[in-house]
């Protein structure tokens, strides 16, 4: 199959996760300061991988 011709079969989970990891512009994306890292441990940490 061709590019284009998995585009056409995406649907369901495929979508909402290209939406949710790529898409979506309020997503920050590339390196993270001291304090967000501190933010991201704790609250693993707390919540674990949910």
């Amino acid at each position: 199959m061709h590019g284009f011709e998995l585009e056409l079969l995406r649907c369901g989970k495929s979508c909402r996760l290209r939406w949710i990891n790529y898409l979506r512009s309020d997503v920050k994306r590339g390196n993270i300061s001291p304090q967000e890292e501190e933010i991201i441990i704790k609250l693993h940490a707390d919540l674990g991988n949910r």
